[in-house]
């Protein structure tokens, strides 16, 4: 039997013997159960209601919601404009809920038919109802339908008549889309906003930071961008956390280095938290982050570097997550203190995720100067596409569905104890700092501006045995001139002082002090010290080679003996710093000690931890699950790539020999399964090494490594198919809906199989985790479309078009105009790729040819490309996106 078909089978068994344990146990219910609610799971003596659909209603789908101040929520269309709804009270199922459409006045000449298809306010991936006014997060570049850009606005209802007729924008943003700006809330004085935005926003100027502005990509690793060319362009320090007053007169950066965090939430104690995203395209590959809640304090970095650039969270000069989730994509997080919930989930954080339909409660517990967090699922259902969820002024937890023009729907969900839980004393209140904590704060007021007397106050903490007090001291000390602490940094004896100062200096002070940092950092036993000390030291090291460059020659030789004490060392944390830095520094012995490591390197099981293993979430969502089941039936060696990306850089050091034996390595490596990108990192890898070698050897071993593996653009294996049999046609919409709707024949899974390759489906999109990735990921479309849905977006491909996929528009000073997808650029040129049949073919622009960069109307989708199919052929390939793949589904019985 097929694998995969064995596999599927299996997972049916298994759910047919828990449906039929299920009807063996089950009773009868009192009341019919709403099939609007069928697929929840939640805790016992919680009661869940489905409450409006916007999408039904042609509301569009809703991505972000907040409560006025008489208690109406006020909710917008990811796409479109703002809603507002009176909700019946819980029980009171005989009123209607009332939606109405939030209108503004629209100065306009044209028609009145052609104001209606204007949207006054909307487009908001955040909304805060505060200081009696309306704060909008658009996230949007303006157009024709609505002119507005990203940016946050303040509304207003100046003449007390229920309509807002003021809006005034507090900041413009540049940046939108899935990664622009996110969400908008309330500080714990009731005073000041707090807003988030992804790692495709540009910082816009600040009058303070919190997070020095010196912040670089602080990696000596082989960098290689992400090869299907996603945040290519996009550089430290990511996503990022601002602070601004009512009227948006003052503003602060908080905290960066995040990668897409949507949503970020205080608790009573007035401490920060966030749900970052993860780069599901590097699973399997060493630079993997999971999804994490993190606790953000001020000034701290999170360490998100594009491509192979991501920081480890051991590193001193980031913060580590507070908890790790797992694989997901994270779009709400809120504190329940207000909720009319039992304790364990009022004191909690809920945080959602879009992908596998699951909200989890966290609770936190003092750990030192930060939180330990210990979390449960306490909502999940399939499909669940989560988008964003409010605690309502009724204590009960309203929240939403839709987002990428999915079917959009509002739910309630409250305990059935809530009118008793409500006449409680609840402790929301403040439950304090611990003694840990309120040092952490002590040293964060020096986080603004120059103080004489911070470096005398601040430096004790440097040797804090508590990580995060050592970092907010860090923090406060390169807020301060480094002249006035450099001497003293030199005479430190503590060797915890001693590497948080030449931390500070390597990220603050000047070249010219490189060889004195290295040489104090010598002064340390490495060898002597506990392994958190040890990655510290040669963190240190790092960031004086990448900012300073390397030393003369005596240094280095004196570097290079130094870091060969311990390598290589018992642990793959130290053993990944100790190689990157020899063969940064030219040690010629490096390369056959990672080699040695090469071959024999495990991952350590315990590395970034998860709450939600990838195993669990194969059964939760039929098509990412079978995909995650995939990677994991053959899961690529992390460790191992890490050190084969390392040597990919190594100069010195080689021979005939230990080539044969690390070009070999690559062409087993194409045998596992990651993520849409791991053949292009490996692939990336492979070419970077070969860069090195002679002339003369290259053909050889660009064979040997597994050259013809690889498919021409380098991101996915080579595969031969045939092609389609025809004759075609032109299809248009209407004819291709009657012939796949009427159709009830019985449809060939292997030919559309090959189609979806033959007609280079394949070149630009996943399915079930093979193929491109120019376009979206395909696998779910038939759990979510119809196939008119399907055919609408193969031969109408510019009617949506997503902006992760989408390509640019530049505008050049001879008056012609560009159009390709963004790939890198640098300080001089663009580089794009404009053949999706060939993203490896890429164009330069001089950056000084161009007036003007906009986001394309124009789908990469090539037009016509289902021409070439006969009738038959067409509902195959129709009938193949459908099952997403997956030869089991419902569609071929």
């Amino acid at each position: 039997m097929h694998v995969q078909a064995k596999f599927i089978a299996i997972l049916t068994t298994i759910s047919f013997i828990l449906t039929l344990g299920a009807c063996q146990e089950k009773t009868e219910p009192e009341e019919p159960v709403d099939p609007e609610v069928e697929k929840f799971i939640l805790p016992s003596d919680f009661v869940i209601e489905h409450l409006y659909s916007p999408s039904e209603s042609e509301d569009g789908s809703w991505v972000s919601m907040t409560f006025d101040d008489q208690g109406r929520m006020i909710a917008s269309d990811q796409f479109g404009a703002l809603y507002r709804l009176t909700i019946p009270e819980i029980g009171n199922d005989s009123i209607p809920i009332q939606v109405d459409s939030l209108r503004f006045p629209l100065k306009d000449k044209q028609s009145k038919d052609s104001l209606e298809k204007k949207v006054g306010m909307g487009y908001a991936q955040g909304l805060l109802w505060a200081h009696n006014s309306l704060y909008v997060m658009v996230n949007h570049r303006g157009d024709d339908v609505f002119k507005k850009g990203s940016g946050l606005y303040r509304l207003q209802d100046t003449d007390h008549d229920d309509e807002f007729d003021k809006i005034t924008q507090l900041i413009a943003l540049d940046g939108s889309g899935e990664h622009g700006p996110h969400s908008i809330i309330l500080g714990p004085d009731n005073e000041s906003l707090y807003l988030v935005a992804g790692n495709h926003t540009d910082i816009p100027e600040m009058d303070r930071y919190r997070l020095p502005r010196s912040w670089q990509e602080d990696n000596v690793f082989q960098l290689i961008k992400d090869p299907q060319g996603h945040a290519t362009d996009r550089m430290a320090p990511g996503g990022w956390i601002a602070k601004t007053d009512s009227v948006g007169s003052e503003w602060e950066l908080y905290a960066a280095g995040f990668r897409n965090t949507f949503d970020i939430a205080f608790n009573p104690s007035g401490e920060l938290f966030a749900y970052d995203s993860d780069m599901e395209w590097d699973f399997g590959m060493p630079w993997y982050r999971p999804t994490r809640i993190l606790h953000v304090t001020s000034g701290a970095e999170f360490g998100w570097r594009t491509g192979s650039g991501k920081w480890s969270a051991a590193y001193p000069d980031n913060l580590p997550a507070m908890i790790n989730v797992g694989q997901g994509s994270p779009t709400n997080l809120i504190y329940a203190g207000k909720a009319n919930f039992p304790e364990e989930y009022r004191k909690s954080l809920l945080a959602f995720d879009w992908s596998f339909g699951i909200i989890y409660s966290i609770q936190t517990e003092h750990d030192g100067a930060t939180y330990e967090g210990k979390a449960e699922e306490f909502i999940s259902g399939s499909p669940l596409p989560l988008t964003d969820g409010v605690i309502g002024p009724d204590g009960a937890l309203y929240f939403l569905t839709g987002g990428r023009e999915l079917e959009s729907d509002l739910y309630r969900v409250y305990h059935k104890d809530h009118n008793e839980i409500a006449s409680e004393v609840k402790d929301d209140r403040d439950v304090g700092l611990n003694a840990y904590q309120r040092v952490r704060r002590k040293l964060e007021e020096y986080h603004v501006g120059s103080h004489p007397e911070a470096v005398d106050a601040v430096w004790p903490y440097l040797r804090n045995k508590d990580r995060h007090i050592r970092y907010a001291a860090r923090i406060a000390l390169e807020h301060q001139p480094v002249d006035t602490w450099k001497e003293r940094a030199f005479k430190e004896r503590s060797v915890q002082a001693v590497i948080q100062s030449m931390v500070a200096m390597a990220r603050s002070g000047d070249s010219a002090l490189r060889s004195s940092i290295l040489n104090k950092l010598m002064t340390i036993d490495l060898a002597s010290q506990d392994e958190e000390k040890q990655i510290d030291v040669l963190r240190a090291v790092e960031l004086v080679l990448y900012r300073m460059g390397n030393p003369e020659q005596t240094t280095t030789s004196n570097l290079i003996s130094y870091l060969n004490e311990i390598y290589p060392a018992e642990t793959n944390s130290l053993n990944r710093s100790l190689s990157k830095l020899l063969v940064h520094v030219g040690d010629s012995a490096a390369v056959d000690k990672t080699l040695v490591l090469l071959e024999h390197a495990e991952d350590d099981s315990t590395y970034q931890a998860t709450v939600t293993q990838s195993s669990d979430l194969i059964l939760r969502n039929p098509q990412y699950g079978l995909d995650i089941a995939n990677m994991l039936a053959k899961t690529p060696p992390a460790q191992q790539i890490y050190f084969a990306t390392v040597l990919s850089k190594a100069n010195a050091g080689w021979n005939e020999e230990n080539r044969e034996k690390y070009f070999k390595w690559f062409y087993d490596a194409f045998g596992y399964k990651g993520g849409n990108s791991y053949i292009g990192y490996v692939n990336r890898a492979r070419q970077e090494a070969l860069k090195l070698v002679p002339e003369s050897k290259f053909a050889y071993f660009n064979e040997l490594s597994g050259d013809s593996l690889v498919n021409q653009a380098g991101t996915s294996l080579y595969s031969s198919e045939e092609g389609p049999k025809g004759p075609g046609r032109g299809w248009e919409m209407e004819e291709a809906v009657e012939i796949v709707e009427a159709d009830s024949g019985e449809r060939d899974y292997e030919q559309g199989m090959m189609l979806f390759s033959a007609i280079r489906c394949k070149s630009c999109h996943s399915m079930k985790g093979e193929g491109g990735s120019i376009g979206p990921d395909l696998t779910q479309l038939g759990t979510r479309f119809s196939a008119k849905d399907m055919l609408e977006a193969i031969i109408e491909p510019n009617e949506v078009i997503s902006d992760q996929y989408a390509s640019k528009v530049f505008s050049l000073k001879d008056g012609t105009s560009i159009l390709g997808k963004l790939m890198d650029e640098d300080e001089n040129v663009y580089t794009i790729s404009q053949n999706p049949y060939a993203p490896q073919v890429l164009k330069e622009i001089a950056k000084e040819d161009v007036v003007d960069v906009k986001m394309a109307k124009v789908s990469v989708m090539p037009p016509g490309t289902i021409n070439v199919l006969n009738e038959n052929e067409l509902k195959d390939l129709i009938a193949y996106l459908m099952a997403g793949g997956d030869e089991e589904h419902e569609v071929y019985k």
